[in-house]
């Protein structure tokens, strides 16, 4: 039962360790918005207007 519970410790550290890395590379890679600024929507040129 000891080695059971060792096991889950590093399982749940490993997926702490992801998340966090996960979370970081989100923040860092993710471009800077700022209030105000337009949002870029991209369409297909020939996609009918529903205006």
């Amino acid at each position: 039962m000891k080695r059971v519970g060792v096991w889950l410790v590093y399982i749940v550290g490993a997926l702490s360790i992801g998340y966090l890395a996960l979370f970081a590379w989100h923040m860092w890679g993710k471009p800077d918005l700022t209030p105000g600024d337009p949002i870029k929507i991209f369409r297909k040129q020939d996609a009918p207007s529903y205006s």
